[in-house]
């Protein structure tokens, strides 16, 4: 049993894009298709897909490469862990290498971006970054 399946989601991203893995399974949740949604919006991954098998169904992650072949997503890291949740307001929500990356925040509205969450002045906890 898992006691972290957000941190065994980013790491087998991360594990298939260094090894240059066209696609990456995982088990999946909803919480991690709702990550997957905001990765593919944001360009970071070429689409996900759910599959309904019996009894877990798996999410199925397109990764991106550029033309050189180096991976799309060049780092990934959880902020808020189970033994330490970050929570923030949508004032101190960080910027995430200036702005070239993105933080997914977990709000009462649904998991967004920062950018969006500071648009829509809502706060929460930030799952993690990517860039």
């Amino acid at each position: 049993m898992l006691s972290d399946p957000i941190a065994d989601m980013l790491t087998r991203i991360r594990n298939a894009s260094m090894i240059r893995r066209p696609r990456v399974v995982i088990p999946s949740s909803k919480l991690k298709v709702e990550i997957a949604r905001i990765l593919a919006e944001e360009g970071f991954i070429g689409g996900y897909t759910v599959t309904d098998e019996k009894p877990q169904p798996n999410l199925i992650l397109q990764l991106k490469y550029t033309g050189k072949g180096d991976p799309v997503i060049t780092g990934l890291e959880r902020v808020s862990k189970p033994g330490r949740r970050i929570y923030t307001g949508y004032r101190e929500i960080p910027w995430v290498r200036s702005g070239m990356g993105i933080n997914i925040v977990s709000t009462p509205k649904g998991v967004m971006t920062g950018r969006q969450a500071r648009r829509e002045k809502v706060g929460g906890e930030i799952l993690c970054n990517v860039w």
